[in-house]
């Protein structure tokens, strides 16, 4: 296990493959666009992530975790928040959830920020409660066992992919023109059945 000196270490668990599916496949679309080109407002980001808003504007406040997209800068604008932004947020949330201290989460929300964005989906992150740890095989996860501490752990897959999921029935929009993408809602397809009965 590496630490980073701050209470976290270092590298990942594996995950899928890159690309296998992004959040928006585009009906009728050949080409989904990326997950980078895409950014959500902060209620989409609260839903996918599982937050309130209020804790959200709160961390974006307070620096833990701000939109990378687009800040909000007066009243009349949105932050936006990226793919990896969102998947950020609930992890945070997953910690505070487990007892984590914020000072450590905030420790670790750097180290993540530090990582690439294909690192990010094959990470394993553990924690005691006290430390945060990134565990990069099963004999570093029994090493922290055997430590006789409780353990808990994020497998930043899991997430991502939960993130994903959320995402795909919800809003988006495509950063360079600002177009809305509609998410694949079923109950939106239910609203248009029945539209289209009623006429």
């Amino acid at each position: 296990m590496r630490s980073s000196g701050d209470g976290t270490a270092g590298a990942g668990a594996p995950g899928r493959t890159l690309g296998e599916s992004g959040p928006y496949p585009l009906h009728g679309s050949v080409a989904a666009p990326s997950t980078e080109t895409i950014g959500y407002r902060g209620p989409t980001a609260c839903a996918a992530a599982g937050i309130t808003y209020r804790q959200l504007d709160y961390w974006a406040r307070t620096g833990l975790v701000e939109p990378s997209v687009r800040a909000a800068y007066g009243s009349g604008t949105q932050r936006l928040y990226s793919f990896r932004d969102v998947v950020v947020l609930k992890i945070v949330k997953r910690f505070l959830d487990t007892g984590v201290a914020l000072q450590n989460i905030r420790t670790a929300v750097q180290h993540l920020r530090a990582r690439g964005f294909a690192d990010l989906e094959r990470m394993t992150l553990m924690s005691d409660g006290a430390t945060v740890y990134e565990c990069s095989s099963p004999d570093e996860v029994v090493e922290l066992l055997q430590g006789g501490q409780g353990i808990f752990g994020i497998a930043v897959g899991v997430v991502w992919r939960d993130v994903e999921a959320a995402l795909s029935q919800l809003h988006g929009e495509l950063i360079d023109t600002g177009e809305t993408l509609v998410g694949n809602n079923p109950a939106d397809e239910l609203a248009r059945r029945r539209r289209d009965r009623a006429v």
